[in-house]
């Protein structure tokens, strides 16, 4: 049986959703039907949780994992999967089609268009654009203002969807073009309108995009933090993340050889 606080019975909650133990619902929330709310969740004030779809998600079960926090005004539509520690900010859209892992975290003014796979762990921070049909691998960083496309020659219907890679890091203000291939561990700079394919273990900036070198380019001198940035930041995931962790930076540090070779410092 569920146990929720006392914020649930004055919101508007279908009596067809199925809501884990221990939750709260602020009483301006609405959840609607084929909802699937799991243990120790939180839906913030003026949420919609299971909002209807149109299309082929029509009518289809949107499943929350446990231990989720969806702050206040954020809408989530109906036929999307998410993993057990879900984190959404204040006044985000995630559409629907979205199949995503454990421990999302995305941040607020966030608008994900759906239609999308999203792995472990991943990371959005504020006024992020996500494109339908983009593919996110574990791990990944996306940075404010960064937006993701999917047509080539709008509008025309066509949807080309970007994949970012695992370990791979796009920073503020971005743009990555439809079809784009960012590679593991890749690093896309600031304000770089990114293009075609990134290889793995790759430093681009610029408009357009150019290597520049392997991420071991970006080290800070007073801190000594150098990139890949899993050498020393890894600490800031759980212990169930630190063999993916391990496994990419095997898989960078091998790219990042081979980039250096070809330019050496």
């Amino acid at each position: 049986m569920s146990v929720v606080r006392q914020e649930q019975a004055l919101a508007r909650i279908s009596s067809q959703a199925r809501i884990g133990a221990n939750v709260c619902i602020a009483e301006t929330a609405i959840i609607h039907d084929n909802v699937e709310l799991g243990d120790n969740s939180s839906i913030g004030e003026y949420c919609i949780i299971g909002h209807p779809a149109r299309g082929e998600a029509s009518g289809k079960t949107l499943k929350i994992g446990a231990g989720a926090n969806i702050r206040s005004h954020t809408i989530i539509y109906e036929g999307s999967e998410f993993g057990d520690q879900l984190s959404v900010g204040h006044s985000s859209i995630l559409r629907e089609g979205i199949r995503a892992g454990v421990n999302l975290q995305v941040g607020s003014i966030n608008d994900l268009e759906g239609m999308a796979v999203i792995g472990d762990w991943v990371r959005f921070h504020s006024n992020v654009h996500v494109s339908r049909g983009t593919t996110i691998g574990d791990l990944v960083w996306i940075f404010p203002y960064v937006v993701t496309t999917n047509d080539p020659i709008p509008p025309s219907g066509l949807c080309e969807g970007v994949t970012l890679h695992a370990g791979s890091t796009v920073c503020t203000g971005s743009v990555v073009l439809p079809g784009t291939q960012v590679g593991v561990g890749a690093f896309i700079g600031a304000m770089t309108r990114a293009g075609g394919i990134i290889r793995s273990g790759a430093l681009v900036i610029g408009n357009p995009a150019k290597m520049v070198g392997s991420v071991r380019r970006l080290k800070h001198v007073d801190s000594g933090k150098q990139h890949p940035w899993y050498t020393h930041h890894a600490d800031a995931y759980p212990p169930k993340a630190q063999s993916r962790i391990a496994e990419i930076l095997a898989e960078v540090e091998t790219a990042c050889d081979e980039i250096d070779s070809l330019s050496p410092r």
